[in-house]
């Protein structure tokens, strides 16, 4: 344990990772040394102890609710654990106190967990759901407001966004958009799992409904782990509609606290975390809390310069080498994603394989190429995946 430090461009927690850099964080992050004896150590506590071990790690999960609250800028009953992006935004949109009539927009290309829940439950509830222009990364903050304030001059009953679109690695304006919203009455909910990691975030500051994220991209968790926020009063007027056993107030009482326990009649939970309906993974949540604590360590403004730093030297030799950027010319819209378009006559999808059998991981969301680096990656990498880059451009005839 003693050769493993949290440092800025220091990879010792990942002593067994094969790539020589790796790219693709925000796709899923490799597990590092402390997340994986955070999970060998919840197997080998239930293998010991069996059932005598559930308090334990029960208790784990409201430390990771605090460390979570702390990373959001909230407070921790603001804030529920779920089992992924998908279920907890799932979970939220079936519990919102919808009319029917209501309408929803949502932005083309955003990734498809942050649009079919909410087309199932416009079918299940009669809403009406508004598409927006794929954002447009060249654009500047009122460019990008635009078709949103077009819109909800018309009515909406909430906006569905992420706050880094998955393609492109655009920073969406929050703060302005959430204040745009709630001029026109309507609510912003927010897809925050290619931000939540890697850059600051406050959804105090940026006045945000809801929020949601998962912990195997940029906050170096596993799968089957995420969370919810909610304003205090945002999750008050929720109406549960997938409630459980742990959505009651004192849920497990009964399992603990003698006869006369076992009650069907106790109240639902007013927070956000009515939405905690039942067991859930042990081994994900210690994974994540195992993932988060370097990321503490570090700090996320940290984190982000050192992000930016190395995706501004590998910009630079992409750019050289005829690949087009989709990495925002404003600063404040840029995010941990660097996305380009390859030269003519090459793929991503060759590229990327090119690039992996150099020991280079990369990702190819819908024709492009992405690169995600994260704090483990140093700033001595560019040069060799550069060197990657041009071999894999020869041999496609580049």
């Amino acid at each position: 344990m003693s050769s493993e430090r949290v440092e800025l461009g220091n990879r010792s927690l990942f002593p067994t990772l094969e790539a020589d850099a790796y790219l693709s964080h925000a796709a899923i992050s490799p597990v590092s040394s402390r997340v994986a004896r955070a999970v060998q150590e919840v197997t080998s506590d239930y293998a010991r102890r069996g059932q005598a071990a559930f308090l334990d790690w029960h208790a784990q999960r409201e430390r990771l609710r605090e460390k979570l609250a702390a990373f959001l800028g909230t407070s921790p009953e603001n804030v529920a654990l779920a089992t992924g992006t998908t279920r907890a935004i799932s979970s939220l949109a079936l519990s919102l106190p919808w009319q029917r009539g209501d309408t929803v927009l949502l932005y083309d290309g955003e990734f498809p967990a942050n649009v079919s829940p909410w087309q199932s439950v416009a079918k299940l509830f009669g809403l009406e759901l508004g598409f927006l222009p794929k954002p447009d990364p060249r654009l500047d903050e009122e460019a990008l407001l635009a078709p949103l304030s077009a819109a909800l001059a018309h009515g909406a009953r909430l906006v569905a966004v992420s706050a880094v679109e998955f393609q492109t690695g655009l920073s969406m304006p929050l703060a302005a958009m959430a204040a745009l919203c709630h001029a026109h009455g309507a609510e912003l909910a927010v897809d925050a799992i290619q931000a939540v990691g890697v850059m600051p975030l406050d959804v105090t500051a940026l006045d945000v409904d809801y929020l949601v994220g998962g912990a195997h991209k940029w906050l170096m968790g596993m799968e089957g782990a995420g969370y919810v926020y909610a304003k205090t009063e945002c999750a008050r007027a929720l109406e549960p509609r997938t409630a459980g056993w742990l959505s009651h107030e004192d849920g497990t009482r009964f399992l603990f606290h003698g006869p006369g326990e076992l009650r069907y009649d106790r109240p639902l939970k007013r927070t956000i975390q009515v939405l905690e309906n039942g067991s859930a993974s042990a081994l994900s949540f210690a994974a994540l809390e195992a993932g988060l604590d370097p990321l503490l360590e570090l700090t996320p403004p940290a984190i982000f310069a050192h992000v930016t730093r190395y995706l501004d030297a590998l910009q630079q030799g992409l750019v050289e080498r005829g690949l087009s950027t989709l990495r925002s010319a404003y600063p404040e819209r840029r995010s941990g994603i660097l996305s380009v378009v390859p030269p003519a006559g090459s793929s991503a999808a060759e590229l990327a394989l090119a690039l992996r059998q150099r020991r280079i991981q990369a990702a190819t969301p819908d024709g492009l190429l992405r690169f995600a680096p994260h704090f483990p990656n140093a700033l001595s990498e560019v040069p060799l995946v550069l060197d990657a880059l041009d071999d894999a451009l020869r041999a496609h005839g580049r």
